[in-house]
């Protein structure tokens, strides 16, 4: 019987991560009439206004403006918007070419999404079928199919929760019970150790600083901009990541280089792992 083979989980923030914008900004804002800015400041007062979570502000008011511009907003509406939403360089073959990549080298590669945006919204994105679960907010839909209440929102700390759920293999996020049971980490289905976090900003600091923590590897992308290279650059002095990369992730990027070198390493340490609980037995 052959050796099993290493599970590397590539867990991924999504707007500024993948894409170089908020990823309602794509398509969902314009079809209210509202501005970028002018939607965000209107969230951001909701949100400070009330003392309320600002996911659950947007939500809100993402369905507010919706019924103002006589939108019905239904899962497939909300999920079509998501058809135009950006991406940054050679995001769309990059699945394919990192899946190849494990697939020569003995390594089975998983990806998922850890995004307080919308499940819907990346669903619909030209990557949306690419991730074996999107980790993020919802909507809870009536028998019309029509949004009308938040069925998740995902903050900064609440993404910190699905980093837990993957390595012990649980994919819903209902679930409370299975991820707070005890599980040791040699029968755990994806080790901290084989996680490649990636993320933009602060906001993704507990992730990607969980992730370091316990043996993985988290990646800072930053956008070619000045105030982008800067807080890229205070995460890696703060010890946050093992890394900082421009969001290139075409075949010839410092990306690629450095995720399939992360891969080496994880299936090198695996063989040798391996190798030693099969001479102590």
């Amino acid at each position: 019987m052959g050796r099993k083979k290493p599970i590397v989980a590539l867990i991924y923030d999504f707007d500024g991560t993948l894409s170089p914008g908020n990823m309602q900004e794509f398509g969902f804002i314009q079809s209210v009439g509202k501005t970028p800015k002018e939607f965000w400041e209107m969230s951001n007062s909701i949100a400070n206004g009330q003392d309320m979570s600002p996911i659950l502000a947007y939500m809100k008011l993402m369905i507010d403006e919706s019924k103002r511009a006589n939108i019905t907003l239904t899962r497939d509406k909300i999920v079509s918007f998501g058809h135009s939403i950006e991406l940054f360089n050679g995001v769309k073959e990059w699945f394919s070419l990192i899946n190849n990549y494990g697939e020569k080298h003995g390594v089975i590669i998983e990806h998922y999404i850890n995004s307080s945006g919308l499940i819907e919204l990346v669903e619909g994105s030209p990557i949306g079928k690419e991730f074996k679960r999107i980790f993020a907010s919802s909507f809870w839909y009536d028998t019309n199919n029509i949004a009308v209440w938040p069925a998740v929102a995902v903050d900064y700390t609440g993404k910190t929760q699905f980093l837990f759920k993957i390595t012990k293999g649980i994919m819903e996020i209902s679930d409370d019970r299975k991820v707070n049971e005890s599980q040791k980490d040699d029968q755990k289905p994806v080790p901290f150790t084989n996680m490649i976090y990636f993320g933009d900003g602060e906001t993704d600091v507990p992730c990607m600083k969980i992730v370091k923590m316990f043996g993985g590897n988290s990646i800072a992308v930053y956008q070619d901009k000045p105030e982008k290279v800067k807080i890229a650059r205070k995460l890696l002095k703060q010890e946050r990541v093992n890394f900082i990369c421009k969001a290139d992730y075409s075949k010839e990027s410092k990306m690629y280089e450095i995720v399939t070198t992360i891969i080496d390493k994880i299936k090198s340490e695996d063989n040798f792992n391996k190798l030693r609980r099969e001479i102590s037995k």
